[in-house]
Formats: structure tokens, C-alpha cells, sequence
């Protein structure tokens, strides 16, 4: 696939995504069937995208941004590390310090336990 242009780079949720990717697809079927011959080439890459993100979303659109931005609120929370749990969603400590390991920051017992707070009240 030829990227021709990024238009907009945000980080997104898994379950935002799989949102998208059923919005893109109803779209498609609407086509008259030349723009859907165009559509060709994309088709094996949305399905894959698809079937990921419906296997491993946990949660649905509203709950996973909720939960995004309550963890924003927390001490040294970054937006991708908070997407990132919140496709996670840790159970236990250890999983907590395994997504936080490539920073350059220790995290403390208490920042996780704030955090295994945060994702228990949207499970």
C-alpha cells in the first residue's frame, strides 16, 4: 500500500479504531462499483486491521477514552502510555511495570495502584 499523504497522526485505542474501520467499511458498500474497484487494493489490509482490532478491544470507544482521560489526570501519565493501558488493561502490577519499562522514569506502588483503580471502575 502507497501512503500518499499523512494528513493527521494522533494515537488512538484499539476500540476507536475498530469504530473507524466498521465506519470505513459500511462507506464502502454504499459505493457505486467503480470507486469499489479502486477500493481493491486496500480490502486485504482492512480486514486484517479489522479482525485485530476485534479480537483484542477490550473495551468499547466511550469506556476506553473515559478511561484515557482519567489516567491523563494521574502523575506521570503520557497519552500513549495511557492508550496503551487502556487497550491492555493490566490486571496485576508486574503488567503495569511492563508497560511503563522503556521509560526513563520509575514508577511508584502508589502510581500503580491509582492506576489498577482507574481501570477497575471501566471493566
Amino acid at each position: 500500500m502507497i501512503v500518499k499523504e499523512i494528513v493527521n497522526e494522533t494515537v488512538l485505542p484499539l476500540a476507536e479504531a475498530k469504530e473507524m474501520l466498521q465506519l470505513t467499511r459500511d462507506e464502502v458498500k454504499k459505493r457505486t462499483e467503480g470507486e469499489v474497484e479502486e477500493e481493491e487494493e486496500v480490502r486485504y489490509e482492512r480486514r486484517k486491521a479489522t479482525e485485530h482490532t476485534a479480537k483484542f478491544a477490550k473495551l468499547g470507544a466511550e469506556k476506553s477514552r473515559a478511561l484515557i482521560n482519567d489516567l491523563l489526570k494521574l502523575e506521570k501519565m503520557k497519552e500513549e502510555i495511557a492508550v496503551r493501558i487502556a487497550d491492555l488493561l493490566p490486571k496485576s502490577k508486574n503488567e503495569v511495570r511492563a508497560v511503563y519499562a522503556k521509560e526513563r522514569f520509575t514508577i511508584t506502588e502508589a502510581n500503580i495502584d491509582e492506576i489498577l483503580d482507574c481501570i477497575v471502575k471501566y471493566e
